[in-house]
């Protein structure tokens, strides 16, 4: 998930832009390359799925630099226009044994939860069980109530789109990582926290990103279907993908189920502790799945080429709306998802995510290739978070890193 201030930039996670007990600066997020005690150099592999024994693809310096630049480990896939997949780990995927991330293994992916739950609201309106432009409350009557929000006046369409000026929650309930790292809270306390604070804004007035308004998409999913969150994604996107290591961890469930790299957070920058085993329910809806960098890209895929939304509905997705431009100038928000502009030319669609311990970059270029790329520590784990500088030129490495391979296609 994502704190609105790093989101205004580019979106990840609520769990994401917290920083372990510390306060958070105005502008923007975190930089530069790290010095890990540990070293950050470990056994790299890339693996093709059409042949094992491929060389190494050209792609790897570029991992590698971020691997250098103080990430303990890197993994990436590249899934190209005819489908073919090639996946790459490198660095340190336990820095306590040396041992290489394992390959395509499972990660926390933050805020790309928001474009598996976009697609389920958007699917929902397919079927004609919700309207994009009706009031939230029609769904969850007198729930979105507080100092300056009604949700009377509330489109599911704004809070799709992060311009319905609901407060941020996350900032509140994860500011201290590792007090969060095993603490439960259920998505209505959280509401409840959100709601502490008044608007950020009159809906529809502009764009902000917020976490919150992704759990109230939760909820409404939930009062809608009269199912749980996590069974609506698994019966409407995962099983019919055939996804093998993407789901929403279960109330209380703290340790990944596959092969997965440690994730790093730190209290003071490059003192990085394991914070792989976490409960992730105060991403919930905003930015608590679970998947591996391939089947990321298996799933942008089916969702751009059009298997999990109607042709009306994608539109909706990709209509945008300016989302600041501190990280990545030029880009826009959709519904769940985010347009970039490339280096080389042409748009890319996808979104990211950060949560304590993994940072996601993923994207879909012009031709159909997919991209997803994961480091895991967030980039005030490894540089300094008082540094803003550094802390903005360490998340634009990853996210140059996407634009370097969507382009080199």
């Amino acid at each position: 998930m994502e704190t609105q201030r790093t989101a205004d930039a580019h979106p990840t996670d609520p769990a994401t832009n917290v920083r372990s007990g510390k306060p958070r600066k105005a502008t923007a997020v975190i930089a530069a390359a790290g010095v890990l005690a540990a070293g950050a150099i470990g056994v790299g592999a890339w693996s093709n799925a059409a042949n094992a024994d491929a060389s190494p693809d050209p792609h790897e310096a570029t991992m590698q630099a971020l691997v250098d630049a103080g990430y303990p480990g890197v993994l990436a896939s590249v899934t190209d226009s005819e489908g073919r997949t090639s996946n790459l780990a490198l660095g340190q995927g336990d820095i306590a044994t040396g041992d290489a991330p394992p390959v395509d293994g499972e990660v926390r992916i933050g805020s790309n939860t928001k474009m598996f739950v976009s697609t389920v609201v958007l699917q929902l309106a397919d079927e004609g069980q919700v309207a994009l432009d009706e009031p939230i409350d029609t769904y969850l009557p007198g729930l979105i109530t507080g100092d300056g929000v009604d949700g009377t006046k509330i489109s599911v369409r704004q809070l799709l789109q992060h311009t319905a000026g609901l407060p941020e929650y996350a900032d509140k309930i994860a500011a201290d990582a590792f007090g969060a790292q095993e603490t439960y809270i259920s998505p209505r306390a959280m509401l409840d926290v959100a709601f502490e604070r008044p608007a950020a804004f009159a809906p529809g007035e502009r764009w902000g990103y917020s976490n919150t308004n992704y759990l109230v998409l939760g909820l409404m999913i939930e009062a809608v279907t009269k199912r749980a969150l996590a069974t609506q994604i698994d019966e409407r996107i995962v099983a019919p993908l055939g996804l093998e290591h993407t789901y929403l961890p279960a109330p209380g469930e703290r340790q990944l189920r596959g092969e997965h790299p440690r994730g790093y957070h730190a209290e003071t920058a490059g003192d990085l502790r394991d914070i792989s085993e976490l409960d992730p329910a105060f991403g919930w809806a905003a930015g608590a799945l679970v998947s591996t960098p391939s089947e990321l890209n298996t799933f942008m895929r089916a969702l751009l080429d059009g298997r999990l939304l109607s042709e009306a509905a994608l539109a909706e997705m990709q209509t945008t709306v300016p989302a600041g431009d501190e990280l990545t100038p030029g880009a826009a928000y959709g519904l769940g998802l985010q347009r970039y502009p490339l280096s080389c030319g042409g748009v890319a669609w996808g979104h990211g995510g950060d949560i304590p311990g993994t940072q996601t970059r993923n994207a879909i270029g012009p031709d159909g290739t997919a991209v997803t790329i994961g480091v895991t520590a967030l980039p005030w784990a490894v540089v300094s978070p008082d540094d803003n500088e550094r802390l903005l030129a360490q998340y634009r490495m990853v996210i140059n890193a996407l634009d370097e391979t969507l382009c080199g296609q």
